[in-house]
Protein backbone atom coordinates (compact mmCIF):
# COMPACT_ATOMS: atom_id res chain seq x y z
CA UNK A 1 0.00 0.00 0.00
CA UNK A 2 1.52 3.32 -1.05
CA UNK A 3 1.91 6.30 1.33
CA UNK A 4 -0.61 8.07 -1.07
CA UNK A 5 -3.23 5.66 -0.73
CA UNK A 6 -3.19 5.38 3.35
CA UNK A 7 -3.71 8.76 3.36
CA UNK A 8 -6.62 8.54 0.84
CA UNK A 9 -8.53 5.85 3.20
CA UNK A 10 -7.02 7.72 6.89
CA UNK A 11 -8.50 10.99 5.97
CA UNK A 12 -12.24 10.26 5.44
CA UNK A 13 -11.96 8.30 8.61
CA UNK A 14 -10.89 10.65 10.51
CA UNK A 15 -13.26 13.42 9.17
CA UNK A 16 -15.67 10.67 10.59
CA UNK A 17 -14.33 9.93 13.86
CA UNK A 18 -14.14 14.16 14.45
CA UNK A 19 -17.78 14.83 13.47
CA UNK A 20 -18.84 11.91 15.61
CA UNK A 21 -16.74 13.25 18.33
CA UNK A 22 -18.39 16.69 17.54
CA UNK A 23 -21.80 15.49 17.70
CA UNK A 24 -21.32 13.76 21.29
CA UNK A 25 -19.26 16.32 22.52
CA UNK A 26 -22.23 18.44 21.59
CA UNK A 27 -24.94 16.99 23.80
CA UNK A 28 -22.73 16.47 26.96
CA UNK A 29 -23.55 18.77 30.15
CA UNK A 30 -22.35 21.73 30.55
CA UNK A 31 -18.92 22.24 32.45
CA UNK A 32 -19.30 22.10 36.27
CA UNK A 33 -22.36 20.40 35.89
CA UNK A 34 -22.87 17.13 37.32
CA UNK A 35 -25.90 14.85 36.45
CA UNK A 36 -25.30 11.71 38.26
CA UNK A 37 -28.73 10.09 39.43
CA UNK A 38 -27.58 6.59 38.11
CA UNK A 39 -24.60 7.22 40.71
CA UNK A 40 -26.48 8.75 43.59
CA UNK A 41 -29.37 5.71 43.07
CA UNK A 42 -26.11 3.36 43.14
CA UNK A 43 -24.86 4.75 46.31
CA UNK A 44 -28.05 4.67 47.93
CA UNK A 45 -29.31 1.31 46.76
CA UNK A 46 -25.85 -0.76 47.08
CA UNK A 47 -25.27 -1.38 50.51
CA UNK A 48 -29.00 -2.61 51.02
CA UNK A 49 -29.22 -4.16 47.78
CA UNK A 50 -26.22 -6.64 47.76
CA UNK A 51 -24.66 -5.64 50.99
CA UNK A 52 -21.37 -4.73 49.33
CA UNK A 53 -19.78 -1.56 50.78
CA UNK A 54 -17.49 -1.10 47.37
CA UNK A 55 -20.16 0.44 44.61
CA UNK A 56 -17.54 0.37 42.05
CA UNK A 57 -17.06 -3.38 42.59
CA UNK A 58 -21.01 -3.62 42.44
CA UNK A 59 -21.24 -2.09 39.31
CA UNK A 60 -18.48 -3.95 37.97
CA UNK A 61 -19.77 -7.89 38.58
CA UNK A 62 -23.10 -7.29 39.39
CA UNK A 63 -25.51 -4.22 38.50
CA UNK A 64 -23.36 -4.17 34.47
CA UNK A 65 -21.75 -7.65 34.95
CA UNK A 66 -23.25 -8.64 31.62
CA UNK A 67 -20.54 -5.93 30.34
CA UNK A 68 -17.81 -6.87 32.94
CA UNK A 69 -18.28 -10.28 31.16
CA UNK A 70 -17.36 -8.86 27.43
CA UNK A 71 -14.49 -7.21 29.14
CA UNK A 72 -13.30 -10.08 30.30
CA UNK A 73 -13.06 -11.89 27.12
CA UNK A 74 -11.79 -9.26 25.06
CA UNK A 75 -8.66 -9.82 27.48
CA UNK A 76 -8.60 -13.23 26.94
CA UNK A 77 -8.72 -13.10 23.30
CA UNK A 78 -5.97 -10.28 23.04
CA UNK A 79 -4.13 -12.45 24.74
CA UNK A 80 -5.03 -15.34 22.10
CA UNK A 81 -4.17 -12.77 19.41
CA UNK A 82 -0.60 -11.97 20.80
CA UNK A 83 0.18 -15.68 21.53
CA UNK A 84 -0.41 -16.30 17.86
CA UNK A 85 0.99 -13.90 16.61
CA UNK A 86 4.54 -14.22 18.60
CA UNK A 87 4.66 -17.84 18.22
CA UNK A 88 7.68 -20.30 16.91
CA UNK A 89 6.89 -20.71 13.01
CA UNK A 90 6.82 -24.59 11.83
CA UNK A 91 10.24 -23.95 10.06
CA UNK A 92 11.71 -22.07 13.13
CA UNK A 93 14.00 -23.42 15.94
CA UNK A 94 15.02 -21.52 19.07
CA UNK A 95 18.46 -20.86 20.34
CA UNK A 96 19.84 -19.85 23.62
CA UNK A 97 18.34 -16.99 24.79
CA UNK A 98 20.28 -13.48 24.52
CA UNK A 99 19.18 -9.93 23.32
CA UNK A 100 18.53 -10.15 19.70
CA UNK A 101 18.64 -6.09 19.02
CA UNK A 102 22.04 -4.92 17.28
CA UNK A 103 24.12 -3.12 19.59
CA UNK A 104 23.45 -4.15 23.06
CA UNK A 105 23.44 -7.72 24.77
CA UNK A 106 20.78 -8.50 27.86
CA UNK A 107 22.71 -8.00 31.05
CA UNK A 108 22.33 -9.19 34.44
CA UNK A 109 20.24 -7.25 36.94
CA UNK A 110 22.13 -5.41 39.70
CA UNK A 111 22.80 -6.79 42.74
CA UNK A 112 20.22 -4.12 44.06
CA UNK A 113 17.32 -5.07 42.12
CA UNK A 114 18.16 -8.72 42.50
CA UNK A 115 17.76 -7.97 46.70
CA UNK A 116 14.50 -5.32 46.22
CA UNK A 117 12.80 -7.82 43.80
CA UNK A 118 12.72 -11.00 46.06
CA UNK A 119 11.63 -8.73 49.27
CA UNK A 120 9.14 -7.40 47.05
CA UNK A 121 7.45 -11.07 45.88
CA UNK A 122 6.14 -12.16 48.78
CA UNK A 123 4.72 -9.02 50.25
CA UNK A 124 3.07 -8.25 46.83
CA UNK A 125 1.78 -11.55 46.84
CA UNK A 126 -0.32 -11.04 49.92
CA UNK A 127 -1.33 -7.77 49.10
CA UNK A 128 -2.96 -8.95 45.34
CA UNK A 129 -5.02 -11.52 47.00
CA UNK A 130 -5.75 -9.13 49.44
CA UNK A 131 -6.76 -6.56 47.20
CA UNK A 132 -9.05 -9.65 45.30
CA UNK A 133 -10.82 -11.12 48.21
CA UNK A 134 -11.63 -7.73 49.77
CA UNK A 135 -13.00 -6.05 46.70
CA UNK A 136 -16.24 -6.16 47.50
CA UNK A 137 -15.43 -4.01 50.81
CA UNK A 138 -13.02 -1.71 49.49
CA UNK A 139 -11.24 -0.52 46.32
CA UNK A 140 -10.07 -3.07 44.69
CA UNK A 141 -11.11 -6.32 42.64
CA UNK A 142 -10.37 -8.94 40.47
CA UNK A 143 -8.74 -7.01 37.99
CA UNK A 144 -6.70 -4.83 40.41
CA UNK A 145 -5.17 -7.60 42.95
CA UNK A 146 -4.56 -9.86 39.50
CA UNK A 147 -2.67 -7.12 37.81
CA UNK A 148 -0.31 -6.72 41.01
CA UNK A 149 -0.59 -10.90 41.33
CA UNK A 150 1.13 -10.86 37.98
CA UNK A 151 3.77 -7.79 38.83
CA UNK A 152 4.74 -9.79 41.79
CA UNK A 153 5.75 -12.91 38.98
CA UNK A 154 7.19 -10.72 36.95
CA UNK A 155 9.80 -9.56 39.22
CA UNK A 156 11.14 -13.28 39.31
CA UNK A 157 12.66 -12.03 36.16
CA UNK A 158 14.00 -9.15 37.48
CA UNK A 159 15.24 -10.80 40.65
CA UNK A 160 16.38 -13.91 38.98
CA UNK A 161 16.47 -14.90 35.26
CA UNK A 162 14.36 -15.88 32.67
CA UNK A 163 14.41 -19.82 32.85
CA UNK A 164 13.70 -18.98 36.83
CA UNK A 165 10.82 -16.89 35.79
CA UNK A 166 9.70 -19.88 33.15
CA UNK A 167 10.00 -22.49 35.95
CA UNK A 168 7.79 -20.62 38.48
CA UNK A 169 5.11 -20.14 35.79
CA UNK A 170 4.15 -23.14 33.79
CA UNK A 171 3.15 -22.61 30.80
CA UNK A 172 0.14 -24.90 31.36
CA UNK A 173 -0.71 -24.17 34.60
CA UNK A 174 -0.68 -20.52 33.64
CA UNK A 175 -3.08 -21.07 30.40
CA UNK A 176 -5.23 -22.90 32.68
CA UNK A 177 -5.49 -20.45 35.22
CA UNK A 178 -6.71 -17.63 32.95
CA UNK A 179 -8.94 -19.49 30.76
CA UNK A 180 -10.06 -20.85 34.42
CA UNK A 181 -11.13 -17.09 35.43
CA UNK A 182 -12.36 -16.73 31.82
CA UNK A 183 -15.16 -19.82 31.62
CA UNK A 184 -15.93 -19.24 35.38
CA UNK A 185 -17.31 -15.88 35.13
CA UNK A 186 -19.49 -17.32 32.50
CA UNK A 187 -20.47 -20.19 34.38
CA UNK A 188 -21.47 -18.76 37.63
CA UNK A 189 -24.00 -16.52 35.17
CA UNK A 190 -25.09 -19.96 33.92
CA UNK A 191 -25.82 -21.15 37.97
CA UNK A 192 -28.34 -18.07 37.59
CA UNK A 193 -30.81 -19.86 34.29
CA UNK A 194 -30.27 -23.24 36.12
CA UNK A 195 -32.02 -21.51 39.31
CA UNK A 196 -34.83 -19.96 36.89
CA UNK A 197 -33.57 -16.28 37.17
CA UNK A 198 -32.11 -13.98 34.95
CA UNK A 199 -28.33 -14.55 33.34
CA UNK A 200 -25.34 -13.25 35.95
CA UNK A 201 -28.07 -12.63 38.38
CA UNK A 202 -27.34 -12.34 42.26
CA UNK A 203 -28.70 -15.44 43.30
CA UNK A 204 -26.18 -16.71 46.32
CA UNK A 205 -26.73 -15.66 49.73
CA UNK A 206 -25.93 -11.55 50.28
CA UNK A 207 -24.17 -12.48 53.75
CA UNK A 208 -23.52 -9.67 56.61
CA UNK A 209 -22.30 -6.20 55.70
CA UNK A 210 -18.46 -6.20 56.02
CA UNK A 211 -18.14 -9.77 56.08
CA UNK A 212 -15.56 -10.84 53.56
CA UNK A 213 -18.20 -13.67 52.25
CA UNK A 214 -20.88 -11.01 51.94
CA UNK A 215 -21.99 -9.72 48.07
CA UNK A 216 -23.23 -13.18 46.78
CA UNK A 217 -21.55 -14.22 43.73
CA UNK A 218 -20.05 -11.10 43.80
CA UNK A 219 -16.60 -12.32 45.81
CA UNK A 220 -16.54 -15.54 43.26
CA UNK A 221 -16.81 -12.96 40.02
CA UNK A 222 -13.55 -11.25 41.47
CA UNK A 223 -11.76 -14.23 42.15
CA UNK A 224 -12.66 -15.45 38.37
CA UNK A 225 -11.76 -12.58 37.33
CA UNK A 226 -8.33 -12.32 38.99
CA UNK A 227 -7.53 -15.84 37.44
CA UNK A 228 -8.27 -14.14 34.00
CA UNK A 229 -6.36 -11.09 34.41
CA UNK A 230 -2.95 -13.04 36.36
CA UNK A 231 -2.93 -15.47 33.93
CA UNK A 232 -3.33 -13.29 30.94
CA UNK A 233 -0.69 -10.81 31.79
CA UNK A 234 1.77 -13.77 32.42
CA UNK A 235 1.29 -15.23 29.27
CA UNK A 236 2.13 -11.85 27.32
CA UNK A 237 5.25 -11.15 29.43
CA UNK A 238 6.33 -15.16 28.43
CA UNK A 239 5.52 -14.12 24.87
CA UNK A 240 7.08 -10.69 24.81
CA UNK A 241 10.58 -12.20 26.76
CA UNK A 242 10.71 -15.06 24.18
CA UNK A 243 10.45 -12.90 21.43
CA UNK A 244 13.28 -10.30 22.50
CA UNK A 245 15.98 -12.50 24.41
CA UNK A 246 15.36 -15.98 21.89
CA UNK A 247 17.08 -16.10 18.62
CA UNK A 248 15.56 -17.74 16.41
CA UNK A 249 17.19 -19.09 13.22
CA UNK A 250 15.99 -21.25 9.87
CA UNK A 251 16.65 -25.06 10.15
Amino acid sequence: MTPALRLRLFLPAALLLTLLLAWALSGAPRFGTFDGRYGQWLNHHTVPQRHVTDVVTAINFDYRGWDTLGEEFILFISVIGVRLLLRTQRDERETRPRDQAPGRRATSSSASVRVLGLALIGPLVLYGLDVVTHGQLTPGGGFQGGVVLATALWLVYLAGSYETMLHVTPETLVGWTEAAGAGGYALIGLYGWLTGVAYLQNVLPLGQVGSVFSGGTIPLISLAVAGAVTGGFVLLLRAFLAEALQVRSRS
